[in-house]
Parts: structure tokens; sequence; C-alpha cells
């Protein structure tokens, strides 16, 4: 109201002062007409002159400055001037030829008046412009907040134990509707990332409390009964349940610096290739039969020790679930280069390929744990090979069991 109050009085002032000086200009020129039909008669008047001119205040004078005729003695400078008995002001012109000058003074009681009629209507209307710009700005402003205003108290009521509820979204399509979406899809990734940290910490905690049972349990036989036990069984549990409770913790580590984006380190090349050889070697040692037949050559840019937990995790996860071999392939396929572990296992039902790579999802429980498995090797995969770019999907294979495939940007 204020910005339109000052933008109106500055209107009104302008529009009163152009109104005032284009009639001030009408005047002065019919002021000057009449001076110069004065001067044309002034040489040879007639009777008739005083009649043709009784509408004007005019005066005749000489170059000696003898008045010839007057109606009102005038001064013979142009100007506003104050005549005797007048309630406004009168506007001098003066105008000469051949030492004769004749002065021509109308009055400005017309101005005024006009003036006047101007302003009378701009004093009322001006205010009441105001007043109603304010009230429908006040009425339509309101009516635009209201929803903002119930979208405040909604999200005064939300906690982080009531994060189910939502803000309302008005029907338009306006910024407060998109806002109110917004708002709303936050909610629910809060929501979401809540759920699932709620998941893990329960999982986590039921991971870490089998190996502590474990070695509680062989620690309160041998303390009860310190013959139970055949020689070296006490520390054989120890170091496995250790083993065990150690690489639990050092997923669980991994997994949180991966949520915390920290998972790429220093970009270096690095060669699939020679990390697949390494596993297959390793795995080997253990009795499985290990093709090796389809790695080829394979560079890639990233983190070595996070590209190294992945072929890791999927050769251990394809060797719990083998019957007796698996397969590793690497090849360049474009612009990218494709990871292949194979087994010869039970294999990934087509329902649960997406669920696998879900934090402490195992399709079988009682093999995966007596196997050491956690359920976090392929939740690790996936976050590091997404944090390089790159994809990672379970089909069947060759073999009959489950094809892990990666694919990295190379």
């Amino acid at each position: 109201m204020l910005v339109v109050a000052v933008a109106l009085l500055a209107g009104a002032v302008a529009l009163v002062v152009l109104v005032r000086g284009s009639l001030r200009d009408g005047l002065e020129n019919t002021a000057e007409q009449r001076a110069a039909e004065l001067l044309t008669r002034a040489g040879n008047p007639t009777p008739d002159d005083d009649d043709d001119l009784d509408d004007l205040v005019w005066q005749v004078t000489r170059a000696d400055g003898t008045v010839v005729r007057s109606a009102v003695p005038l001064p013979a400078e142009p100007g506003e001037i104050r005549l005797d008995g007048a309630d406004h002001p009168y506007l001098v012109v003066t105008d000469r030829e051949d030492g004769t000058s004749v002065s021509v003074a109308v009055s400005l009681e017309e101005l005024d008046d006009s003036t006047s009629a101007l302003v009378t209507p701009l004093a009322v209307g001006v205010p009441l412009l105001v007043l109603l710009v304010g009230g429908v700005t006040w009425v339509v402003v309101s009516r635009a907040l209201a929803p903002v205003e119930r979208i405040r108290r909604e999200v005064e009521e939300i906690t982080g134990d009531r994060l189910d509820r939502r803000v309302p979204e008005p029907g338009s399509g306006d910024e407060i509707g998109r806002l109110a979406r917004t708002m709303n899809r936050m909610l629910t990734r809060l929501q979401d990332g809540q759920r699932r940290q709620r998941r893990f910490v329960a999982d986590a905690s039921h991971e870490l409390r089998s190996p502590v049972a474990g070695l509680r349990q062989v620690a309160e036989i041998s303390r009860a009964h310190p013959g139970a036990l055949p020689d070296g069984e006490l520390a054989d549990t120890v170091l496995a349940e250790s083993t065990r409770l150690q690489r639990l913790v050092e997923q669980l580590l991994l997994l949180t610096r991966a949520d915390a984006g920290g998972v790429d380190g220093a970009r270096t090349d690095v060669d699939l290739d020679d990390l697949a050889f390494g596993e297959a070697r390793r795995i080997a040692r253990g009795g499985l039969a290990v093709d090796t037949g389809g790695v080829g050559g394979g560079r890639v840019r990233g983190d070595e020790s996070a590209l190294a937990q992945v072929v890791r995790n999927l050769v251990d996860n394809a060797a719990r679930h083998a019957a007796g071999s698996v397969a590793i392939g690497v090849r360049a396929a474009g612009d990218t280069v494709e990871l292949t572990v194979d087994d010869d296992g039970p294999g990934v039902p087509a329902a649960e390929r997406e669920r696998v790579f879900e934090r402490f999802v195992r399709l079988d429980e009682a093999r995966a744990r007596d196997a050491g498995g956690s359920g976090l090797g392929l939740a690790i995969v996936r976050e590091i090979v997404a944090a390089h770019g790159g994809s990672v999907g379970v089909t069947t294979a060759p073999l009959g069991g489950a094809r892990f495939t990666v694919r990295l940007p190379g």
C-alpha cells in the first residue's frame, strides 16, 4: 500500500503540474494574440476598439513612456500581478513594435478553477484507490498464502517418529503446489532412509550377536569344564569367530563410508584381469575348479582397493554357492569393461535378482551363515560399482547357476 500510495501521489502531482502548465500556456498564447491585435490597432484606433477589447485588461504605451490608452495601469514587463479588487492573479504579456508597446493581462481564474476541479477528485480518489488496492491485495495474498500456512502447521507437527505424515498439496500447479509436492517427496526419502537405517541397525546387531555369542559359549564351557574341549579347539573357535567378527565390522565400516560417498578414493589405472587371476588362484586352493579362459585384457580407471573388493566379494559369493566350479571372465566391450563371475550352484530366482543386492539379504539363510556370509558382500559391490559410474546385475550362468555381471567405464 505504501508503494502504491507513493506512486499514485507522484502521478497525481505530475498530472496537476502538467494540466496547470498546459492551461497556462493556452492563456499565455491567447494574451499574446490579443496583444498583437492591439499593437496593429494602436497607430490608428477606432471607436470600436474599446468595445472589442473590453474583456481584456490592456495598456498601450509610446516609446517615451506615455500611456496612449489603458484599461488599468499595467507594468511594462511580463509576469504575474495582483490587481486591486481582483480575487485571482493576472498574467501580463507585452508585445513591442516601432517604439510602441502593448501590455495585455489575462486573469488566471480559469487556471485556478480548473486546477481546483482536478485536485478535488484526486484528493478523494487517490486514498480510496489506495485502500481498494490494499484490500484486494490483502484478500488475494491471504488466499494465496493460506496453503503455505497449512503446510507450515503440518510441518511443525512432523517429528522423527512421525515421518509418515505429509503436507497438504493444493490442487493448483503454481509454486506453492510444487513446493508441497517437493516437501512430500523429501519426507518420503527421509522416511525410507529412516526405515533403512533402522533395519540396518537391527540387522547389524543381529549379525554381531552371532560371533559374540559363539565366543562367549566356548569361553563359558572352557571355564566351567577345563578339560571338556579338545586341545586347540578353544583357540580355533576364538580365531574363527574373531576373524568373522573382524570381517563383518570391516564390511559395516565400508558401507558406512559408501553412504557418506567415501568409497571413491584416488583414481588410477586398474587391470581387472590381474585382479581376476589373483582371486582365481586364491579360491582354487580351496579345491574348486576355476575357469579363467574368459579373462582377457580389461583396464579401467578407479580406486584399486575398492575394485579389488568388488572382485573378491563376487568370487567369494560364487565360491560359497558353487557345487564344484566357478568361471571368471573379463572383456572390453566398446567404452566399457565387463567382469563376469559364474557358478554352478542353484542360481538366483528372477524375482529375487534385485533384492540380493540389498543389505543383509540371504536367499539361503542357513547355508550362508554356515559359510561365513554376512549378506553384505553384494551390497558393497553395488555401492562401489555405482561410485565408479558402473552397473551390476545377475542373470543365469551357462554353468547353470548365477552369473554376476559388472560393467565399468573404460
